[in-house]
């Protein structure tokens, strides 16, 4: 890991050019997905009561998916709901970084029992170091697991960006080699917390798991993922 690291890193001086070819070409042909309509909170299940928050950039927020039913919101709550009185809330917003999230959780009132977090695509595209993005996670973590009084947290994993449809190489490459050192970081900082799960998301290569844009899942890869989630959560 280390040369591919290296590699990838010594090798963006000089493909600096086409590297930001791509990239403006990809905004420019970008298919712009909005946010689902949809609750952002609300109660569903019965059973003992369960505070879930879910919180993150537009994964978390369900773009992809027409409504937030069918969006990860939407599974998740379902899936918990077999076993819980499930209130839940979901605060996430495209464009979001991990600094982003935790100035939105400042400002929340509420306890949780629980929580998801999707994170790391927007700190890959901004330059986020690994060093800086394995603080701000650190931060965000000790937030939820402090003052918000969370007890149990999954951690989704940053996702394999090489493996967007809708970014072409070596552009791809790049991005995917720099999601996979952060998702390192992110690792290593869940583990210093005994209440934080970290989820690495293995889909298998099927068109059908990615959205019309290429870019954010489809309503079959946000199934999947909640059920994942739901697992790791209800190991609590």
């Amino acid at each position: 890991m280390v040369g591919l690291v290296a590699t990838d890193q010594i090798l963006r001086v000089p493909l600096l050019p086409v590297l930001a070819a791509q990239g403006l070409l990809v905004r420019r042909n970008a298919q712009l997905l909005s946010e689902p309509a949809g609750p952002r909170k609300g109660r569903m299940g019965r059973g003992p009561r369960l505070r879930l928050l879910i919180t993150g950039d537009s994964s978390a927020a369900g773009v992809g998916a027409g409504t937030q039913a069918q969006a990860l919101s939407g599974h998740l709550v379902a899936q918990l709901a077999r076993h819980y009185a499930v209130e839940w809330r979901l605060e996430a917003t495209t464009g979001h970084t991990t600094q982003d999230t935790i100035d939105r959780l400042n400002g929340l009132d509420g306890q949780f029992d629980m929580a998801l977090t999707a994170l790391g695509v927007n700190d890959v595209t901004r330059g986020v170091t690994q060093k800086r993005f394995a603080e701000h996670q650190a931060r965000l973590l000790g937030l939820l697991t402090g003052p918000m009084g969370v007890r149990r947290v999954v951690v989704t994993g940053v996702p394999q960006m090489d493996r967007f449809p809708a970014l072409p190489q070596p552009l791809a490459w790049v991005l995917g080699q720099q999601a996979a050192r952060l998702d390192h970081g992110l690792k290593q900082v869940a583990d210093h917390f005994p209440q934080v799960r970290h989820l690495s998301l293995k889909l298998p290569d099927d068109p059908a798991l990615a959205a019309p844009d290429g870019y954010h899942p489809s309503p079959k890869a946000y199934a999947l993922w909640a059920k994942e989630a739901a697992r790791l959560l209800r190991q609590a």
